[in-house]
């Protein structure tokens, strides 16, 4: 047990039972238990296999390649429309999550065979940047240190953020907003 995650889960607003639960699943199945991203994320052999957070209305238990799991009971969710390899399962209660003990603890040794194998997913690259970002990037040498800086993942949220109104003038209002953000190495949500 990590004292940094005894630490979150004694400062969690909600979910602490179901989040403790989460987590003496995850320690029961031999993964390593670290804080990344201010949240617990369980590791095997220094690979991310799964994390947990607590939401507004539920917690979940967040499969990091969850994409490539056979997922037998239906029951891994997407997050986002945008998301790729990632999966989560969603709870409300410590007897849903008990209930389901068995079958998360099956995925989770599942997950962990598929980083044993090096199983990799092929990811959508093509995100276009829209020409106004563009623009300043070309025009502004720091941003575009700090935007290449930047995760993908983070990359890829501003991308499709920025790429999504019709308008010009909406979509360079957007970049903007956004560019003390990207300066600051922060992703679109931080």
């Amino acid at each position: 047990m990590n004292p940094k995650v005894d630490e979150f889960l004694s400062n969690a607003e909600k979910w602490q039972a179901e989040l403790d639960k989460l987590r003496r699943i995850c320690l029961d199945c031999g993964l390593t238990e670290e804080l990344k991203w201010a949240a617990p994320v369980y590791t095997f052999r220094q690979s991310n296999i799964v994390g947990i957070n607590g939401l507004k209305e539920s917690c979940a238990i967040s499969f990091f390649k969850g994409a490539l799991l056979e997922d037998a009971y239906s029951i891994l969710i997407k997050p986002g429309e945008h998301t790729q390899a990632g999966r989560w399962i969603k709870f409300t209660s410590v007897k849903e999550i008990t209930t389901l003990e068995p079958i998360l603890k099956a995925y989770i040794y599942e997950a962990i065979e598929v980083e044993k194998a090096g199983v990799k997913l092929e990811l959508k690259k093509e995100i276009i940047i829209p020409e106004e970002f563009q623009s300043k990037l070309n025009a502004i040498p720091t941003l575009k240190a700090a935007f290449e800086a930047l995760t993908p993942g983070r990359q890829r949220g501003y991308l499709l953020h920025f790429s999504q109104p019709k308008q010009s003038k909406t979509r360079e209002a957007r970049i903007e907003k956004y560019i003390p953000q990207i300066l600051g190495g922060k992703g679109l949500d931080d």
